[in-house]
């Protein structure tokens, strides 16, 4: 289990970088809120969690290295020594403790290794309103994802038919990010799925319980024997 965008924090060195503009941090811009809670909540049913709470608009830890948007218009100014600093001090070793730890599950264990990315968004972005409660994000050509997140759906469904579930919504599963990167080292056994839930259901930057015991109960029930 991951949560990419788990806070806004940003190191005191480059808190210069967003001065007068703090309060972007607080806002979907600067992470996805409800995350890190819903991690902490989560956490008992993986075998391993990584968590970063560095803010998305300092460096962004879902984009690939060579992506434009790696780097936010409040970080992009730094120089190419600072930008190295953030990448090998916070992003790398990220990614390296993920894959070590797949790679380490792959090798001892005969089953497929099940990677939930966890993320929130706005309930409305440029003025358009996402109308669903969910989204699960995955490679369509990927038979073992597209059947787990089918499962994820039926799961999610059977405790609460009142809620919109959607694929690959509001963004797809084979833009650029860490799943789709994971999915070019780790070529079989490896199934990525990113979990977005809608931030109606956050408050004082925590999902509601109700919406944490749903997810857990869902991931609980998946027949996970079945990508052994």
């Amino acid at each position: 289990m991951s949560c990419e965008h788990g806070g806004n924090q940003v190191p005191e060195v480059w808190k210069s970088q967003f001065q007068g503009n703090e309060t972007v941090l607080n806002s979907h811009r600067g992470f996805d809120p409800g995350t890190s809670d819903l991690f902490d909540f989560l956490i008992p049913l993986a075998d391993f969690g990584i968590k970063n709470e560095i803010s998305r608009l300092l460096i962004e830890f879902n984009r690939s290295k060579h992506h434009p948007h790696l780097f936010s218009e409040w970080s992009q100014s730094l120089s190419s020594l600072e930008k190295e600093r953030l990448i090998s001090h916070y992003y790398n070793p990220y990614r390296e403790k993920l894959i070590a730890a797949i790679a380490s599950l792959l090798t001892h264990h005969e089953d497929t290794v099940i990677h939930l990315s966890l993320h929130s968004f706005t309930p409305e972005l440029n003025g358009q309103p996402r109308n669903n409660d969910f989204g699960l994000l995955y490679d369509p050509k990927r038979k073992e994802e597209k059947e787990f997140a089918k499962q994820f759906k039926e799961s999610i469904l059977k405790f609460d038919t009142s809620f919109t579930v959607r694929y690959n919504y509001p963004y797809l599963g084979t833009a650029d990010g860490l799943t789709t990167s994971l999915r070019r080292i780790f070529l079989r056994k490896y199934v990525g799925i990113e979990l977005e839930i809608n931030q109606k259901w956050v408050k004082n930057n925590a999902f509601h319980k109700d919406i944490k015991s749903l997810i857990y109960g869902a991931i609980a029930q998946i027949d996970r024997q079945r990508f052994r």
